[in-house]
C-alpha cells in the first residue's frame, strides 16, 4: 500500500516550509519527491544535506547522474529513472546514453562505475571481487569506492521513497525498456 503523499507548503512546519522554498527556487519547481520526503523534516533536511555532500565529492555531474539512473533502474524506480533521464540529459548524455546506461551498455570508465553500482544494489552491497577489481582497475580510488557506496545508498532512500509513495511522476516518463527492447 502506498501511503506516502506529497505534501503541500500548507501541511508542513514553517522549517520544512522553508526547505520547500529553497528547493523551489533552485530546480524551479518542487518535485513530488522531495514533497513527500517532507513528511519527515529530519529525513528531508538530513537528505538534502548528505546528498549536497556527495556531490562536491570525487564523482563529475555526469558520472554522479550515471550512478542514479543504473541504481534507479535496479531498484525499478520509475519516478528517479524519469528524473535522472531528464537530468543526465541536463549534464550532457544524449537520449542513446541514457538507454545504454539502463541497460548496462555503456563502455569503459562509466561501465566499471554502473556495473558496480548495479551490483551494490542487487547485491544488497555485496558486490562482486571482479566489479570492485574493475571499478579500481579503470582508475578509481578506494575513496570513489567509499562515495559510490554512499551514492548508491542515497539513490535507494528515493527509489524507496516511491515505492511507498502515493504521487504522481512531475518529469517526463523515462523510456519503457521492455518497448524498446521489442522496437
Amino acid at each position: 500500500m502506498k501511503t506516502l503523499k506529497a505534501l503541500t507548503a500548507n501541511q508542513v512546519g514553517e522549517s520544512t516550509q522553508e526547505v520547500f522554498t529553497a528547493i523551489k527556487s533552485k530546480v524551479g519547481m518542487l518535485p513530488n519527491l522531495y514533497a513527500a520526503m517532507g513528511n519527515s523534516p529530519q529525513l528531508l533536511k538530513g537528505f538534502l544535506a548528505f546528498e549536497e555532500t556527495l556531490k562536491q565529492g570525487i564523482f563529475s555531474a555526469k558520472e554522479n547522474e550515471a550512478i542514479a539512473l543504473a541504481v534507479s533502474q535496479a531498484n525499478n524506480c520509475n519516478y528517479c529513472l524519469a528524473a535522472h533521464s531528464a537530468m543526465g540529459k541536463m549534464f550532457g548524455f544524449s537520449e542513446e546514453e541514457v538507454i545504454d546506461i539502463r541497460l548496462g551498455k555503456s563502455s569503459g570508465k562509466l561501465k566499471a562505475l554502473t556495473q558496480l553500482a548495479t551490483e551494490l544494489t542487487e547485491e544488497r552491497g555485496n558486490a562482486s571481487e571482479a566489479a570492485v577489481s574493475e571499478f579500481l582497475a579503470v582508475g578509481y580510488s578506494h575513496e570513489a569506492l567509499a562515495e559510490l557506496i554512499g551514492m548508491v545508498a542515497i539513490r535507494s532512500i528515493t527509489n524507496y521513497l516511491y515505492s511507498n509513495g502515493a504521487f504522481e511522476i512531475d518529469f517526463p516518463k523515462a523510456a519503457n525498456l521492455e518497448e524498446l527492447a521489442t522496437a
